[in-house]
């Protein structure tokens, strides 16, 4: 196994997805926060501004960098470009977390812009792990890696989710990047229980948590389902849930992700320092992982 560098840790506060039209803002008030995330595929360019702007976040924040596209999930190899210029951006601003999704988007060299499900196979996971262990090499680092919102079980599974899950990370070694909203989501959509699901995660792991919000809609039978659409405020449900991971594991890097309906920059910060109230240790309430 290639000896993957150390990384310094994120600090254990909130911090904010950093959006284009919020930087000029962002830079110019400096505000008091724990970290910044960006997509790593908004700056996989040669030069520009897009670079000299992140290169001037990155001198006054600590930095986590979120891969979209890797398609850690697919059967097709990992792409060879895409990998390259990755630990290009990763050399450049060696960030103190960088993660992926558990999900595939490319199949017989096209692309779709989606994060799209697993059928959790044995096969499947032998992948996985083999994806993860090459973007691991490549990069030099650890990885962490992200639990999915889903909306679907498939027959073809022979894994629970969390098993699947506890898996990867196990075998690759990778961490965890532990979405509270997608449990939340994945719980409230397909029935399960959302405590007793995190509590099977490897929670040991975790490098980073996200929070976000998510938006409700009908299915065509008129069946309620959630969407991690990442354009709202996080629900009190999704609050809750944190206040009890919180509970199990301590202070943790949290990020409030916020993609679509963007609110002023203000509103966000808002947003990220109740996540730093909750985190600390007079918020807190003890608790363990026990069946509900």
């Amino acid at each position: 196994m290639t000896l993957l560098a150390q990384q310094k840790s994120l600090p254990n506060r909130a911090g904010i997805g950093l959006k284009f039209r919020h930087i000029d803002q962002f830079l110019q008030e400096s505000p008091d926060i724990g970290f910044v995330e960006v997509h790593a595929e908004n700056y996989m360019v040669d030069g520009g501004i897009r670079l000299a702007q992140l290169e001037a976040v990155r001198d006054k924040y600590p930095l986590s960098i979120h891969g979209v596209a890797a398609s850690l999930g697919s059967e097709s190899a990992l792409d060879p470009e895409h990998l390259r210029r990755l630990k290009r951006l990763v050399d450049r601003y060696q960030p103190q977390s960088f993660s992926e999704h558990l999900a595939w988007s490319t199949h017989a060299g096209v692309y779709y812009n989606d994060l799209l499900p697993l059928t959790y196979t044995q096969k499947r996971l032998q992948r996985v792990v083999e994806h993860i262990d090459q973007l691991q090499s490549h990069l030099g680092i650890r990885i962490l890696l992200e639990n999915p919102s889903t909306y679907v079980s498939f027959q073809a599974s022979e894994l629970a989710e969390t098993d699947f899950i506890a898996e990867v990370v196990k075998r690759s070694g990778c961490g965890l990047l532990l979405d509270v909203n997608n449990i939340y989501v994945s719980c409230a959509n397909q029935g399960w229980n959302s405590h007793e699901y995190m509590c099977a995660l490897p929670l040991d792991t975790v490098g980073e948590v996200h929070l976000a919000g998510y938006t409700e809609e009908l299915d065509a039978e008129g069946e309620r389902v959630l969407i991690d659409s990442h354009s709202a405020e996080v629900a009190d449900d999704v609050w809750q849930l944190y206040r009890k991971l919180l509970g199990i594991v301590g202070a943790q890097p949290t990020l409030l992700e916020r993609d679509g309906a963007l609110p002023d920059l203000g509103v966000l910060l808002v947003e990220a320092r109740g996540a730093d109230v909750l985190m600390q240790p007079n918020m807190q309430t003890a608790k363990v992982c026990y069946a509900v």
